[in-house]
């Protein structure tokens, strides 16, 4: 009996009669001569069936698939230049497992939100395959680098009694009599397991219930989320410009073949390498106001501010020490300045915007309760986070990565709702 094997292993069989469970994604026809876009999950490779060579109820199975048809295809492997995968199969033998009828979604043009409505179907096409084997890659390189960088994993709750930075776009629910919401962020926890371990990450979903409707917003979203005891900001970009870089060089040596399907321009990712430029936001301030942006001291920046300074560099550039009036109450401020903070945002090229966001946090503990009172923060449900301070306090940093907005900043994508399986956007939690 043929051996089994997977599209993707078909190079360990060149000559041999194997074995594929797979679909149809397309097929063709010359006279005598069937032509069948076969795939697995693993890869694609054609299947070639000629009439004059196979029984006439293979030939006739091979006659009946259907886009999106299951079936067992036994065949003969051999080396094939033209072909993409560099092999086809010659089939021998078909088992039709399943006829599928009025497949949804033809090779002709559909609308987003049919594509969305149909998106348990719509991740079996050639690009939205590629973009979820980009990204278990970007999250298989993530844990290697932490794993090789002495951090251990650490599960933070996703239900929580509180805010992890004072805001109030959370979800809210109950947990039995008590108020509780969905995290938006585990970094509070993080900082307590960082006081354990030294150095920990965590990597879960988190939720944001901001009505925002932009192409680099998700209702429900993964976070990479470091920190990192005895370590200063400095530090901390040092860290986190050799992540960037050691994921995305992964990605670029392991899926070659994913970044072509989604059209990727990976000649501007092969540049992504440490160190990476940085630019105050004072400077920062002056460099838009010198493009013709109007904007103050004191501002926030917006999607068109970051792309401005983005576009100015060619790799990804760190935003640092922004004014403490709109960052989160944890973080350090500048020894020197106050009114700034030990703060960097990472702003990926091309326009993706912010995907990390960290800073030195407060290790002081009259300064911590000082910025309680400011943000009008409840002491009893801190305590534990204040008693992090209060027993052994040390300098410490930390930082967040956006999983999706990485994936779709690395695959080259429009939108952020086609990096995640299943997304979940202001107006759509279907299916």
């Amino acid at each position: 009996m043929a051996n089994k094997s997977v599209i993707k292993n078909v190079n360990e069989h060149v000559g041999e009669t194997v074995v594929i469970g797979c679909w149809i994604n397309n097929k063709r026809s010359s006279g005598k001569i069937q032509f069948l876009q076969l795939r697995d999950g693993t890869g694609y490779i054609q299947g070639v069936v000629v009439k004059s060579e196979v029984p006439e109820q293979v030939w006739d199975d091979a006659k009946s698939l259907t886009q999106e048809s299951s079936l067992y295809v036994t065949g003969i492997i051999r080396e094939e230049p033209r072909s993409q995968s560099g092999y086809e199969m010659t089939v021998t033998g078909i088992q039709v497992l399943h006829l599928t009828e009025n497949y949804p979604i033809t090779p002709k043009e559909h609308g987003v939100d049919f594509l969305m409505d149909h998106r348990h179907l719509w991740l079996r096409s050639a690009k939205q395959r590629a973009v979820l084997v980009i990204r278990a890659e970007i999250i298989r390189a993530v844990q290697q680098f932490f794993n090789e960088n002495g951090f251990t994993k650490v599960d933070p709750p996703i239900l929580t009694p509180t805010s992890a930075e004072g805001t109030t776009n959370l979800f809210h629910t109950k947990y039995f009599e008590e108020d509780a919401y969905l995290t938006q962020s585990g970094q509070l926890y993080m900082e307590a397991a960082a006081m354990a371990l030294g150095r920990v990450y965590s990597f879960g979903p988190t939720f944001r219930a901001e009505k925002s409707k932009t192409r680099r917003h998700l209702i429900e979203f993964w976070m990479i989320e470091p920190e990192m005891a005895f370590t200063d900001h400095e530090e901390s970009l040092r860290v986190q410009e050799e992540f960037i870089s050691f994921v995305v060089q992964s990605v670029l040596k392991n899926c070659r073949a994913e970044l072509e399907a989604v059209g990727r321009d990976v000649s501007k990712l092969e540049n992504i390498k440490a160190p990476f430029p940085r630019i105050t936001y004072d400077d920062a301030i002056k460099f838009l106001n010198e493009k013709g942006y109007e904007i103050a001291w004191g501002d926030d920046f917006g999607a068109p501010h970051e792309t401005a300074i983005a576009e100015a560099n060619d790799k990804p550039v760190f935003i640092t020490h922004y004014p403490a009036s709109f960052k989160a109450f944890y973080m350090k401020p500048h020894p020197e300045r106050p009114e700034v903070v030990l703060c960097a945002d990472m702003i990926a090229p091309e326009g993706y915007g912010e995907i990390i966001g960290g800073s030195q946090r407060i290790d002081d503990p009259a300064l911590l309760e000082e910025r309680f009172k400011e943000h009008n923060l409840s002491m009893d449900a801190y305590k534990w986070y204040m008693d992090l301070r209060t027993y052994g306090s040390v300098p410490h940093s930390g930082f967040g990565l956006g999983l999706e907005r990485t994936v779709a900043w690395i695959c080259g994508l429009d939108h952020v709702r086609e990096t995640i399986p299943f997304p979940r956007t202001l107006y759509r939690l279907y299916p």
